[in-house]
């Protein structure tokens, strides 16, 4: 019979049957797991599970918890477990390997787990202030300053033009 191999999940398909490899379910994604990471996993979804209202899903290879947007989502893998929380600053610790730019307001650091007591802060904090990020970014009238600038500093078009262009622009109205 005539059919083909998934380019995702390298699933053989069978020519008019259903295929959708991108739905799964947190317990498809977690039954590898040895029993450091299955604990691990699972004091981490207590953990952000306590934070409040939000909702927990699998998609593709991850774990997503949001609100009205992700704050942060795990990726199981077979040695450990690959965090990526979003934050509105650049963390600078051990743990965080990969820093980079996620959208204007936000950064996106990832973080492995490799054992159920490392789920503890700072990385219990981390994940709690990238909740409460999610929740002012999403609220209407929210604005925040891009990643990596302070809250003090205004954007161009709101700033006051510096000396040399005042001069120009006095410069300009006098004809010269």
């Amino acid at each position: 019979m005539a059919g083909h191999k998934c380019y995702h999940c390298k699933q053989w398909v069978e020519e008019g049957e259903p295929h959708d490899c991108w739905t799964t379910t947190e317990a498809a994604l977690t039954r590898h797991l040895s029993d450091d990471l299955r604990e691990a996993w699972e004091r981490l979804r207590e953990t952000a599970a306590a934070f409040g209202e939000q909702r927990i899903y699998a998609s593709h290879h991850s774990i997503m918890f949001s609100r009205k947007t992700c704050y942060f989502f795990v990726r199981p893998k077979q040695k450990y477990l690959e965090l990526c929380v979003f934050l509105g600053r650049r963390l600078e610790a051990p743990q965080v390997r990969r820093v980079d730019q996620a959208s204007k307001s936000k950064l996106y650091h990832l973080i492995r787990i490799t054992h159920r007591d490392e789920v503890e802060p700072p990385i219990t904090d981390w994940l709690q202030e990238a909740y409460m990020l999610s929740n002012e970014l999403s609220s209407p009238g929210a604005s925040t300053p891009p990643a990596g600038q302070s809250a003090a500093r205004k954007s161009k078009s709101t700033q006051k033009p510096n000396k040399a262009q005042r001069n120009a622009g006095a410069a300009s109205k006098r004809g010269l």
